[in-house]
């Protein structure tokens, strides 16, 4: 298990740093100088004054090579510096540790109720296959697949609204225990409960026609036995593989929640420094959504084995 391990390790690790120079130099390359871009957006003609303007970037370290931006870049993330926003010059790490537990608590609530509902409902669907129950779910699972975020969530406050009036307005940030996360995590969660409850009714379908469960059907074991029992932990090796994928579509989806919802976390942030032009902030949130991803898929190769004895009996043999 432990050289298992280690060997995702040895893969994941190239990988961060292969992520790390791909937005760094699209940040280098990319729209034009943010020194400049501040500026313009500036009241008056402070926009015009070159010398001042080579000056900030010269104190900021921007009129280097891209290399050596880099190498800097990476020595500064090993000593736990993220740098200084270029609009507000807050340290970034200040930023983003003020808003990254709202996005981890809403992530972490996102997958928990995606697995509590969507691994039954693929259950039930594959358990009554080609019937009006399987139908349903199915249908209802692909509806929620082609509501993005930024729709569902505008359209969920309105009506909240409109028709339950005696509710307020589900605004801003109190906590997982507050009423008003309940609204943004449904609209969170609407597509990775469609892909999961697809990908548990597949599974499902798929175990059901092996032989240890005709066997255990034969015996005359109880239905509901045969799908808790011997369906279930077979069902959850794919599904929870599928389960760490999700994890791109839950950072994607929280760009647009947080700001409809008006959460201070990371998905607002982002959007705040994409506006500002606020290059070492963006640097920042895409490393530690890629960071998330990749732990995700890594934590996923790890409970791999333990779901499925036979990928750890691979990995040894290798």
């Amino acid at each position: 298990m432990l050289r298992y391990v280690l060997s995702r390790f040895a893969i994941w690790i190239p990988s961060v740093l292969v992520v790390m120079l791909a937005v760094y130099a699209m940040a280098f390359y990319g729209a034009g100088d943010p020194i400049k871009l501040i500026f313009l957006r500036a009241p008056g003609d402070v926009a015009y004054n070159p010398e001042r303007i080579e000056a900030i970037r010269e104190s900021a370290g921007l009129n280097k090579p891209f290399i050596e931006q880099f190498l800097l870049y990476i020595w500064n993330l090993l000593h736990g510096q993220f740098g200084n926003s270029l609009s507000s010059g807050r340290s970034v790490w200040a930023m983003v540790k003020a808003a990254a537990p709202v996005s981890f608590q809403l992530a972490i609530c996102s997958i928990f109720l995606t697995a509590v509902v969507a691994i039954p409902l693929g259950m039930i669907a594959a358990l009554n296959q080609n019937s009006r129950i399987d139908y349903t779910i199915l249908g209802s699972a692909l509806f929620l697949w082609a509501i993005p975020a930024y729709v569902a969530g505008p359209l969920l406050m309105v009506g909240l609204i409109v028709f339950l009036p005696m509710i307020k307005v589900p605004y801003g940030w109190g906590g997982v225990f507050d009423v008003r996360i309940i609204l943004p995590l449904i609209v969170l969660s609407f597509q990775p409960i469609a892909l999961i409850v697809r990908q548990t009714r597949a599974a499902v379908i798929e175990v059901l026609s092996e032989d240890f469960v005709r066997t255990a059907r034969a015996k005359g074991v109880p239905e509901i036995a045969v799908a808790l029992k011997h369906v279930l932990r077979p069902v959850l090796t794919p599904v929870v593989t599928q389960l760490g994928l999700i994890m791109i579509t839950i950072v994607n989806g929280a760009i647009f929640v947080e700001l409809v919802f008006g959460l201070p976390g990371l998905g607002r942030l982002t959007v705040q420094a994409l506006t500002n032009s606020d290059y070492p902030v963006i640097l920042a949130i895409t490393l530690i959504g890629s960071f998330l991803v990749m732990a995700s898929n890594l934590l996923v190769d790890i409970l791999y084995p333990l779901l499925d004895p036979r990928a750890s009996a691979a990995s040894r043999s290798r």
